[in-house]
């Protein structure tokens, strides 16, 4: 058994031993259905009242203290997490009053945020004897674990809409995963899942539904804890769908918070697709209801927000702000985002910055603010997605007078 930390049921506050088999609080979950937010899921908590007493050595010991896992050498070869903060202070030529930092994750293994979880979720298999993992996807949860799995030696079943992009599904198959398209949504597929997880015994991934996930998505945190010098950003950008990467963050925090290494917590600003907005659109409201997403980034795109009341907890709690932006807003802002930065995100990681753009067209951003925009996937996982503000001239001949007379060529 991993003493290491306990699971809290974030509706009732009944704690458990972890194990592998308990995904959601037995008493909260009794009831749930497949038309709202599952309830009963549960939080990792450690001991942070002993960790409080040495919080340098939690530091020095790069968070170890507040992962659940036994051994490091049970996470993945692949260098996972780490990935690189960079600073811009202009944007098509005018000088930020604010600090901007892009948090860049497509540079992890499978290109994608979804990494962190994967690994933390592998690892555990691993070290419980388990060989064959499942997860629901529209593209970069699949591509992640099997990438992940495929280092590990472990077996990945991947059960995707059939709609999900073809690079995504691509990776996939390379990585040697067993991949399953269903004619139908996302929700389908995570429904699916969570079926042949109860009918097979397979050991089960999905966001929101294992714990572990939010173990692994909150290290970003500590990494932006460490890449600013401890400072605590004013407003952190995330893009969100399912309610899991902005949890992640939050908790994150709150782990830091509660050792006593911060002593406040960062405005976390949640920027929905306005197709698929279901999540914000839902905050503080007694009865969930539900629109049909319909939104370019798919990553994002999903009719029930399966972390739903977690993010919602954090977001009021820790007096969070939220927002939806469009589609034209999303490939416009990867436009921007690319030609300044030379960073290409897919949409769902433009989303953010598409965020940040509005609070910025809006002056909600001050002087000498720090300002983090996470990006999460690369935008080569979906080239489809920007083809609308792509225009590839044709070819010429390949001589000198040609490129004097080219229309395209500022001399």
């Amino acid at each position: 058994m991993n003493g290491k930390f306990i699971l809290t049921c974030s509706g009732c506050g009944k704690t458990f031993a972890p194990s592998p088999e308990l995904y959601l609080c037995p008493d909260c979950s009794r009831n749930n259905d497949t038309v709202n937010p599952p309830k009963g899921v549960l939080k990792a908590v450690y001991d942070y009242e002993i960790l409080s007493k040495h919080k340098e050595e939690v530091i020095t010991g790069n968070f170890w203290d507040l992962i659940p896992l036994l051994k490091k050498e049970s996470l993945p070869k692949l260098r996972i997490g780490e990935t690189p903060l960079y600073r811009f202070d202009r944007i098509d030529g005018e000088t930020l009053t604010f600090e901007l930092y892009l948090k860049d994750d497509s540079q992890n293994p499978t290109f994608s945020f979804k990494d962190r979880a994967s690994a933390v979720v592998s690892a555990y298999a691993r070290e419980n004897g388990i060989s064959t993992i499942v997860a629901a996807s529209t593209g970069n949860a699949g591509s992640s674990l099997a990438g992940i799995c495929a280092s590990q030696e472990q077996k990945a079943i991947i059960i995707v809409p059939k709609s999900a992009p073809h690079a995504k599904l691509t990776q996939i198959v390379m990585y040697g995963a067993t991949i399953v398209p269903v004619n139908g949504t996302y929700d389908m597929a995570f429904d699916l899942s969570m079926e042949a997880t109860k009918e097979f015994g397979w050991y089960n991934r999905n966001t929101a539904f294992n714990p572990l996930t939010i173990e692994g998505k909150k290290t970003v945190s500590f990494e932006l804890f460490k890449q600013l010098s401890r400072a605590i950003p004013d407003y952190i950008f995330v893009p969100v769908g399912d309610g899991v990467i902005i949890s992640g963050v939050y908790k994150g925090y709150e782990d830091l918070l509660k050792v006593g290494l911060i002593d406040r917590m960062p405005t976390v600003v949640a920027v929905q697709a306005a197709g698929s907005s279901n999540l914000i659109e839902n905050i503080g409201k007694p009865d969930f209801t539900i629109k049909p997403s319909n939104t370019l980034a798919d990553s994002i795109s999903v009719d029930i927000p399966r972390n739903f009341f977690m993010a919602q907890y954090y977001l009021l709690q820790y007096k969070g702000e939220w927002l939806s932006v469009t589609d034209d807003d999303i490939v416009n802002a990867s436009k921007i985002l690319a030609r300044n930065t030379g960073i290409f995100a897919e949409p769902a990681a433009s989303t953010a910055f598409a965020g940040m753009l509005c609070y910025q067209k809006n002056q909600k951003l001050l002087s000498k603010q720090r300002v983090v925009v996470l990006l999460t996937g690369s935008g080569l996982k979906d080239l489809k997605a920007v083809s609308s503000v792509i225009n590839i001239p044709n070819a010429i001949d390949p001589t000198v007078d040609s490129l004097r007379k080219n229309e395209w060529i500022k001399f």
